[in-house]
């Protein structure tokens, strides 16, 4: 079980190292938003880590995230309540956040979608015009637009999800026309490999296309996130660009024996 000062101490080498990456691009640190990926964490460490400051929170499949969500307002509800961030010594309350943002960072099947809707900020994960479509259709009934990135597959790999670069620019026009979807920007995850100089190239990529979308003007002012980036790769995806990276194991540890680290 992580400690309140080994999760410090792992979220201030994370915001370091944010830094460090910004800077040796010529970039500020606060233009780098850091989401925390929750898959593998236990309810304690989340709480503490808004404790801590962190705003913004990922996970990757609806059910956890349902749990996830219902939890974690819980605890913020009865902090408001209370008017103390926190009763426990080991944590500067000055700094704790009282509301937090949610992302869906995972593959969202389209019979899933209605459940997230009202749960997340942003959803990463759109990755085909049939999911747009219903996504669409549940934003009818709601006051405001569906915040979304569309996911780039700029590996190529057959195993993952996302669109590919060429169709990039008409599907997100497509989106664009949805006037109850808000397209905020791209996604994408680098290829499973040690290869640097390949992870770079689709980062890289991924940049360009994400620039000739902001270029024709497809999702207007809106159009300015740029997820890239995980734990094993994060500094090089804002090197090359990123604006919003999604980190897991490099806050909470690595996943126990037996489970898939995805992030």
């Amino acid at each position: 079980m992580t400690t309140p000062n080994q999760l410090r101490d792992a979220y201030q080498d994370v915001k370091d190292r944010i830094a460090n990456a910004a800077a040796k691009v010529g970039r500020k640190p606060k233009d780098v938003l850091l989401i925390a990926v929750t898959k593998y964490a236990t309810p304690d460490q989340i709480r503490m880590l808004v404790d801590m400051g962190q705003m913004d929170l990922g996970e990757s499949r609806v059910q956890q995230l349902e749990k996830r969500v219902a939890g974690l307002s819980e605890f913020l509800s009865r902090k408001r309540t209370l008017g103390s961030a926190s009763t426990r010594e080991d944590i500067d309350i000055t700094q704790a956040a009282t509301h937090v943002r949610w992302h869906m960072i995972g593959h969202l099947q389209r019979n899933k979608a209605k459940q997230i809707v009202n749960l997340v900020d942003l959803i990463h994960s759109v990755d085909s015009l049939r999911l747009a479509e219903e996504l669409h259709s549940i934003g009818s009934k709601r006051d405001k637009p569906i915040d979304i990135l569309l996911q780039v597959n700029a590996s190529g790999e057959t195993t993952k999800s996302g669109v590919a670069i060429p169709a990039v620019i008409h599907l997100a026009e497509q989106i664009d026309s949805m006037i109850n979807l808000r397209l905020r920007g791209l996604m994408t995850m680098a290829p499973q490999t040690d290869d640097q100089g390949l992870i770079r190239a689709t980062f890289e990529r991924t940049f360009e296309v994400f620039e000739e979308v902001k270029k024709l003007g497809v999702g207007g002012k809106y159009f300015t996130a740029l997820s890239m980036g995980m734990s094993d790769d994060f500094e090089l995806a804002i090197e090359c660009g990123a604006n919003l990276v999604r980190v897991g194991s490099a806050l909470f540890g690595d996943p126990e024996p037996g489970e898939d680290e995805v992030d």
